[in-house]
């Protein structure tokens, strides 16, 4: 099972060889196995990666995620066709069934507005206002409660005039964090044969990864706690990319049993796909929580 996140920060050149990434550098030259590696993000624009191995890791449905100038994720590789990928699951995918659409987003939407209890609970923050929204969700959430618990949830978890969209650092470490998420979750849609552009409640024309959007949400809370125990940062640095990075290791209790959060999300994902295709008549069951507090830094692997 591949479990390695892999950062490059640095002026670098990636090469492959017998099955193995090679990282030269300035410090000398990093041997790391193809088929260990979860994510690879090049998070410099000084780094030369040859075609070769974005083959081999494209084989390996490695994730390979490209920053800009400002050291933003900017794109990611997506495979034009998975080995799982075939005709019957796509005919699935444009016929699924609304009403199964619309039980599984309600059921997403309210595990993540109970996990963004848990982090104001954590914090000793007043949940009230939140749990009033989750308290009044409806089938398909007609009335919109995500985004109303969202905007009363970040104002509590922060400050009561913080705006999600304004160029804060807390705003950037929120977004690079979603952004590694969602490359998580684009990753184990393709692998499991569905396309990531027709989602069950995102439907923009501009946006290719909605069914990753949708899926994503219950686990955005992680990447909130984090920040909130970083909410002092003056700007996006190097450590605070890491411990986002570092998010994906971070062990969690999914359905009752102790995981890694890469793990859970690849069991999630595979379970939505089962249900919207009528091949599990059962409900994902989706309960999380943290086992322990979440590391500051330290990401298994960065050059």
């Amino acid at each position: 099972m591949v479990w390695r996140s892999v950062i490059i920060t640095q002026h670098a050149k990636l090469t492959y060889s017998m099955q193995m990434m090679i990282v030269q550098t300035r410090d000398g030259i990093n041997q790391i196995p193809i088929e260990d590696i979860n994510l690879l993000l090049v998070s410099t624009t000084q780094a030369v990666i040859t075609s070769a191995l974005i083959s081999k890791l494209a084989q390996n449905q490695t994730k390979v995620i490209f920053v800009d100038e400002k050291d933003n994720p900017l794109v990611e590789t997506a495979v034009y066709y998975p080995g799982a990928r075939n005709m019957a699951k796509l005919k699935k995918q444009f016929n699924w069934d609304e009403h199964l659409k619309e039980v599984l987003w309600t059921k997403i939407v309210s595990q993540k507005i109970k996990n963004q209890i848990a982090v104001l609970d954590n914090y000793h923050l007043n949940k009230d206002e939140v749990q009033s929204e989750l308290d009044q969700l409806e089938i398909n959430d007609e009335s919109n409660r995500e985004a109303i618990a969202a905007r009363k949830y970040f104002m509590l978890l922060f400050d009561k005039n913080f705006v999600r969209r304004d160029t804060s650092a807390i705003n950037a470490a929120l977004d690079y964090g979603y952004a590694i998420l969602l490359s998580s979750f684009n990753r184990e849609i393709a692998m499991n044969g569905y396309l990531t552009y027709f989602g069950i409640h995102h439907c923009s024309q501009k946006n290719q990864f909605n069914l990753a959007s949708d899926l994503m949400e219950p686990f955005r809370p992680f990447v909130d706690y984090w920040v909130k125990a970083h909410e002092k940062i003056k700007e996006l640095t190097p450590d605070i990319k890491y411990g986002l990075v570092e998010l994906l290791s971070l062990e969690i209790k999914f359905n009752d049993k102790k995981t890694l959060l890469t793990n859970a999300i690849s069991v999630y994902v595979r379970e939505c796909l089962k249900f919207l295709s009528g091949d599990s008549k059962e409900l994902p069951e989706m309960e999380m929580s943290l086992t322990n507090e979440v590391p500051n830094n330290a990401l298994n692997d960065n050059v």
